[in-house]
C-alpha cells in the first residue's frame, strides 16, 4: 500500500494505464483463490440457505440502516451523500473472497453467495439511494458495470479455476499449475493493492480536505457491522468458518464496481469519485487489520447460547 502510494504521487500520468490493469489483477487474484476451492464446495454453499439469508439481511436490510444513520449530518452536502451511499450500500464480491480465505474465513460459501449479491445489490441500489437520500437524490444506476465485474471479475476465473481442477485430476501438468497457480494468490493480492491505490492516488490531491469528512463515517460502518455480523452469527448460532466470511461481506463494499457509475455523474457530483476511492484505501486498510482482529472476536469453536 505504501509503495502504491508513493508511485500514484510520483508518477501521475502513469495513472491511466495502472487503471487499466486492475481488473486484469483481480480476475488472476479470484482465479487463483478459487484453485484452492474444490468446486463441490461452492456447490455445497449454494445449499446453506440459513447463511445466504444472514448475508442478505446484513448488506440490505442492517447496513442501509447503519448507512442512514451515519449520513445524517450530510443531508446538506449532496455530493458527499451520493459518495457515501454509492459505496457504502453495495457488498463486495471480489477481493473479499481473498481476505475472507486468509482469515480462516469460508471462501467457497462466500463465492457462492457472490451472484446473488451482484444481482439484488444491481437491483436495490437505486431504490435504497432515494430512501435514504431523499427524491432529490435519484441517480440513474446502469447495470453495465455490475455485468461486466459479475462476469470478468468472478464467473469467467472461476469457470477457468473448475476446468483446470478438472484437467488436473488427470493431467500431472495441469496438477503443477494449478499448485503453482495457488501461490500466486499472495502476490497477486499486492499487485492489486499496489496499482488499485497508485491509480487513485493522483486524483485525490488538495482535495482531500473535502472527503476527509467521509472517513469516520466508513470507520464507524466497519466497526457496527463487524458488531452486527458477530451478533447475527451468535444469533443464528453459525460456525467459525461461515461466521467470519459474514463478518468480511459485511465491512467490504463493492468500490471498484460502482467507480464507473461514480466518473459518469454530471459535473455537480465531481466529488463522488474521490469519496469512493477515499473508501477504498480506508477498507484496504480494515481489511489487513480484520486479517488479525477477525479470528479474535470469532472464535475457533461454533457459537453457542
Amino acid at each position: 500500500m505504501v509503495l502504491g502510494a508513493v508511485l500514484g504521487l510520483a508518477a501521475p500520468q502513469a495513472a491511466p494505464t495502472l487503471e487499466v490493469m486492475i481488473n486484469p489483477a483481480i480476475a488472476l487474484m479470484l482465479f487463483s483463490t478459487f484453485l484452492a476451492i474444490p468446486v463441490t464446495h461452492i456447490g455445497q454453499g449454494f445449499k446453506d440457505v440459513r447463511f445466504l439469508g444472514v448475508l442478505l439481511a446484513l448488506n440490505f436490510v442492517v447496513a442501509p440502516v447503519v448507512v442512514w444513520a451515519l449520513t445524517l449530518p450530510f443531508v446538506q452536502n449532496p455530493a458527499l451523500l451520493v459518495g457515501i451511499l454509492l459505496v457504502l450500500l453495495v457488498p463486495c464480491i471480489d477481493w473479499v473472497i481473498v481476505f475472507t480465505g486468509l482469515a480462516g474465513g469460508d471462501s467457497a460459501r462466500l463465492t457462492a453467495a457472490a451472484p446473488v449479491l451482484m444481482v439484488v445489490q444491481m437491483v436495490a441500489l437505486a431504490p435504497l439511494m432515494v430512501l435514504i437520500g431523499g427524491p432529490q437524490l435519484v441517480v440513474d444506476v446502469p447495470p453495465g458495470p455490475f455485468i461486466t465485474a459479475l462476469v470478468l471479475l468472478l464467473l469467467l476465473p472461476l469457470a477457468a479455476a473448475g476446468l483446470l481442477q478438472a484437467l488436473a485430476r488427470r493431467c500431472p501438468v495441469a496438477a503443477r499449475v494449478q499448485t503453482g497457480g495457488q501461490a500466486v494468490m499472495v502476490p497477486s493480492l499486492m499487485v492489486v493493492l499496489v496499482v488499485v491505490i497508485a491509480s487513485q492516488m493522483a486524483g485525490l490531491g488538495s482535495r482531500w480536505i473535502e472527503v476527509i469528512w467521509a472517513v469516520p463515517v466508513f470507520v464507524g460502518f466497519a466497526a457496527v457491522m463487524i458488531a452486527a455480523a458477530v451478533a447475527a452469527a451468535r444469533l443464528t448460532r453459525t460456525t467459525t468458518t461461515p461466521a467470519r466470511a459474514l463478518v468480511f461481506s459485511a465491512v467490504a463494499r463493492n468500490s471498484l464496481v460502482v467507480l464507473p457509475l461514480a466518473l459518469a455523474l454530471p459535473e455537480r457530483y465531481d466529488l463522488v469519485p474521490l469519496v469512493v476511492l477515499t473508501q477504498t484505501m480506508v477498507e484496504l486498510v480494515l481489511m489487513v487489520v480484520m486479517l488479525r482482529a477477525v479470528p479474535l472476536v470469532v472464535p475457533t469453536h461454533p457459537f453457542r447460547r
